[in-house]
C-alpha cells in the first residue's frame, strides 16, 4: 500500500530554502470546487505583442549550443544560481525545512521527467526516472501535472497509483491503483470513476474544429506539427526554420480570430491554444489542495518540479500560500518564481532519490 492516504497535485511551487532564507506560512486559502475556480480572462492581452520575437526569445541560439557547464565562473550565471541554488546541493537544507510537514510531489513531464526531443511522441520517460517516481510516490502523494493529454501522459508514465493533470490541469484524474498494483492497466469503469475535474469540457467541440483546421494550416510548413490535448492544441516550431516562424504564427492567429473563445499562449518551441477560462496549473493546484484536504493544512510542504513557463503559474501560487518549494529545471539563467533549480532529468531523478533515501 502507499504510505499516504491522498495525492496532491500542485502546479505551483514555492519558496525556496537555501542557506539563509526562511520560511513564511501565511494562512493557506480554501480551496474551491472546479467549476468556481474557472472564470473568463481577457484574450486581448495574450494575443498582443510581436509572437515571433517570444517565439525567438523562447529559444536563443546559444542555449542550443552552449555545453552544460558553460555558464559556470559567469558573473550573470553565478549570481542567478545564488538566487536559484540547487536543490541538490541545498538538499540539506531544503529537507530541513519540510521536517515535519506532509511532502507532496507535483512532476511537470516534458523537460522534466524526459528530454525535450524533437518529435513530442518520441519523448519517452525512462525505466530508471520510472522507478525513481515509483520510489517517491511509496513515500509521498505524487502527481504528473503536464500540457499534454492525460491519456498520452499516462502512457508515458504508466503508473497508475498517481494522479494526472492534462491539458495544462483541465483534465484531472485520480490514482486507478496503489503503489502495489502499479503494473496493472486500469479499467474504463475505474478511470470514469476517477476523474475529479474537467472544466473546460464545453470547449471540446470547439478544440476539435480547431485542431482540423490548424492540421490544414501547417500542411505549407514543413516541420511544423500539430498535436490535440483535447482540452488544448499544441503546435510544435522545433523542427520548423527559423525564417518560416512568422509565417507559422500568423497562419495560428489566423485561425484564432474566428475564435475568440480560444487563446494563444507560447511555451518552449511550442505555441498553444487553450480555453479562455482562468485555469492553468496554478487554479488546478488550488483546486486539487482543497479537493483532497489540504487547503487548510499548515504542515504541507509541496514540492513542484518543471521547467516552462506554465510552470510558473504553479510557483505563483506556492509562493503567494508561503508553503513548499519550487524547482525550476534549466540549465540556462531565467526568470521565474521558483526557489530552487536543477540542470536536467538526470539531476531530476537524483533529486527524487534523495528524497526517498532521506524517507528510509
Amino acid at each position: 500500500m502507499t504510505k499516504h492516504g491522498v495525492v496532491v497535485v500542485p502546479e505551483d511551487t514555492v519558496v525556496g530554502v537555501a542557506a539563509g532564507r526562511h520560511f513564511s506560512f501565511p494562512p493557506p486559502r480554501t480551496g474551491d470546487s472546479c467549476k468556481m475556480l474557472a472564470g473568463q480572462i481577457d484574450l486581448g492581452a495574450a494575443m498582443m505583442g510581436s509572437w515571433l520575437d517570444s517565439m525567438k526569445a523562447s529559444s536563443p541560439r546559444y542555449k542550443l549550443v552552449a555545453p552544460r557547464v558553460a555558464a559556470a565562473g559567469d558573473v550573470e550565471h553565478d549570481d542567478w544560481m545564488e538566487k536559484h541554488p540547487s536543490a541538490l546541493g541545498e538538499f540539506e537544507s531544503l529537507a530541513a525545512a519540510a521536517s515535519g510537514k506532509q511532502i507532496v510531489m507535483f512532476l511537470d513531464y516534458d523537460g522534466t521527467l524526459s528530454p525535450i526531443v524533437a518529435d513530442p511522441d518520441s519523448a519517452v520517460m525512462t525505466d530508471e526516472m520510472r522507478e525513481a517516481v515509483r520510489g517517491v510516490a511509496e513515500h509521498f502523494p505524487t502527481a504528473i501535472v503536464s500540457g499534454r493529454g492525460r491519456d498520452k501522459v499516462f502512457n508515458f508514465v504508466r503508473l497508475a497509483e498517481l494522479y494526472y493533470a492534462g491539458s495544462h490541469g483541465m483534465d484531472i484524474q485520480g490514482p486507478t491503483a496503489d503503489s502495489n498494483h502499479h503494473l496493472n492497466t486500469p479499467s474504463k469503469e475505474g478511470q470514469a470513476r476517477s476523474v475529479l475535474c474537467q472544466p473546460a469540457s464545453e470547449f471540446l467541440p470547439m478544440i476539435g474544429e480547431v485542431h482540423d483546421l490548424l492540421v490544414e494550416k501547417m500542411t505549407a510548413i514543413p516541420g511544423a506539427m500539430v498535436e490535440n490535448n483535447k482540452f488544448c492544441l499544441s503546435v510544435h516550431f522545433r523542427c520548423v526554420e527559423e525564417k518560416k516562424w512568422g509565417t507559422l504564427a500568423e497562419q495560428v492567429r489566423s485561425v484564432l480570430r474566428e475564435y475568440p473563445r480560444l487563446r494563444l499562449t507560447q511555451g518552449r518551441k511550442v505555441l498553444e491554444i487553450r480555453p479562455v477560462i482562468k485555469w492553468d496549473k496554478g487554479r488546478a493546484l488550488e483546486f486539487l489542495l482543497g479537493a483532497l484536504g489540504f487547503a487548510d493544512r499548515a504542515d504541507v510542504f509541496p514540492i513542484y518540479i518543471g521547467d516552462d513557463r506554465t510552470d510558473e503559474d504553479a510557483f505563483k501560487v506556492l509562493r503567494s500560500r508561503g508553503q513548499g518549494a519550487g524547482i525550476l529545471v534549466t540549465r540556462f539563467p531565467k526568470d521565474t518564481l521558483a526557489s530552487f533549480s536543477l540542470r536536467d532529468p538526470a539531476e531530476v531523478k537524483d533529486f527524487l532519490h534523495e528524497l526517498v533515501i532521506a524517507k528510509s
